[in-house]
């Protein structure tokens, strides 16, 4: 692996504020600031994709959950043709018009198009086909974005929670992996009791082991 000066990572105040959301805010705004400073994105992404599609989860999985970066995120579009190449059932969310994530069985890059704030997604015109609409439940291995992260798999998302409400409905048996920059690591992320902690964070350094589904929030 190709190293390359990275900023250094701010941590957040050892004195949390009283108010978790403010924390939160906090989390993601450093993160997002650290993100964008980081040279090297592209190379850096071939790296933790790459890690991601070496895990034998990834080799046991018949039907993968690929997320599609925007913005500053760790970028997986480049590794979509070698994802499909392996044969897998590869799919991509979108976001409908409530705020859900819908989920589409992509065949092909070509199925994919440039929608709303330049955000790569399935074309209008698959993604009700009833051949193309893959439920949660299907799925046997699913990529996470993140925002900011911690060593036990403690995410947090944009504040949305698109992703909390589609991780909701995996299947218990199904691995969720997130895929991070170093530089969106944290000491720790605070968690509720209905947050979900994700199997393995992968970055460019580092695999870590989280708690995942298995363990209840002390």
């Amino acid at each position: 692996m190709t190293s390359s000066a990275q900023p250094e990572t701010t941590r957040p105040e050892s004195t949390q504020p009283a108010d978790l959301t403010e924390l939160k805010n906090q989390i993601r705004k450093q993160a997002h600031e650290n993100r964008r400073n980081l040279e090297n994105k592209d190379e850096l992404s071939e790296v933790i994709v790459g890690k991601f599609m070496a895990l034998p989860a990834f080799d046991r999985a018949e039907t993968v959950l690929f997320y599609v970066d925007v913005r500053a995120e760790v970028r997986t579009r480049h590794a979509f043709q070698a994802a499909l190449a392996t044969g897998k059932k590869i799919i991509v969310p979108w976001c409908n018009e409530n705020g859900e994530l819908e989920l589409f069985h992509m065949e092909s890059l070509d199925e994919l198009a440039e929608g709303m704030y330049r955000i790569l997604e399935p074309k209008a015109e698959l993604r009700h086909l009833p051949e193309k609409v893959v439920g949660p439940e299907a799925i046997d291995l699913i990529m996470v974005p993140g925002v900011g992260f911690d060593e036990r798999g403690g995410r947090t998302g944009h504040g949305k929670g698109y992703y909390d409400k589609l991780l909701e409905h995996a299947r218990p048996d199904c691995p969720l992996i997130a895929l991070a920059f170093d530089c969106q690591m944290f000491p720790e992320i605070p968690m509720q009791s209905h947050d979900i902690f994700m199997d393995k964070v992968i970055t460019e350094s580092a695999t870590y082991e989280g708690i995942g589904r298995k363990d209840e929030l002390a």
